[in-house]
């Protein structure tokens, strides 16, 4: 085997998965690390990572609201100091100037109803998970906006080597 094959390379939605997992590992997130890449003609655009607001105390100062409740994953999302992966996504394209209209977003986990409909707004074309919340009313949105979505595997985070 020739040096410089030495290692095998993503593909395209591999590379722009991992990206969002590495993304997500900024989370301050107690319960979900969740990262998210926008992504245009196979450019960056934005990131987001599920967090408190800019210049306020996280969940990793304070605890997690969401757990001294006991509330289930995928519902009552009002009630957290996070920003969500996506949201945070959105917020550094509108705050930077960045249009993403027409754009795939990679992200961790599926998104919640209130992130489906600020994507739909957006004008992303193209929604890519690896897990699934428990919550997919999201799916009925984006059939009706005619965004497509697909879930795929966790792709190994590791620097993958040829055998």
């Amino acid at each position: 085997m020739n040096e410089n094959q030495k290692y095998a390379r993503p593909d395209w939605n591999q590379y722009f998965m991992k990206l969002a997992w590495l993304v997500a590992e900024r989370s301050t997130c107690i319960r979900h690390h969740v990262g998210a890449v926008i992504v245009r003609d196979k450019r960056i655009l934005t990131t987001g990572y599920n967090g408190a607001a800019s210049g306020t105390k996280d969940c990793l100062e304070l605890g997690c609201l969401r757990n001294e409740m006991n509330i289930p994953s995928g519902t009552r999302h009002e009630i957290c100091r996070a920003i969500h992966a996506e949201q945070n996504a959105i917020i550094q394209a509108g705050t930077h100037g960045i249009n993403i209209k027409g754009a795939t977003i990679y992200c961790t986990h599926s998104p919640c109803i209130l992130c489906a409909k600020m994507l739909t707004n957006a004008g992303i074309k193209k929604f890519v998970m690896c897990l699934e919340y428990p919550d997919n009313s999201y799916k009925k949105l984006f059939d009706e906006a005619n965004i497509s979505y697909e879930t795929m595997e966790t792709p190994d985070l590791n620097i993958s080597q040829k055998k």
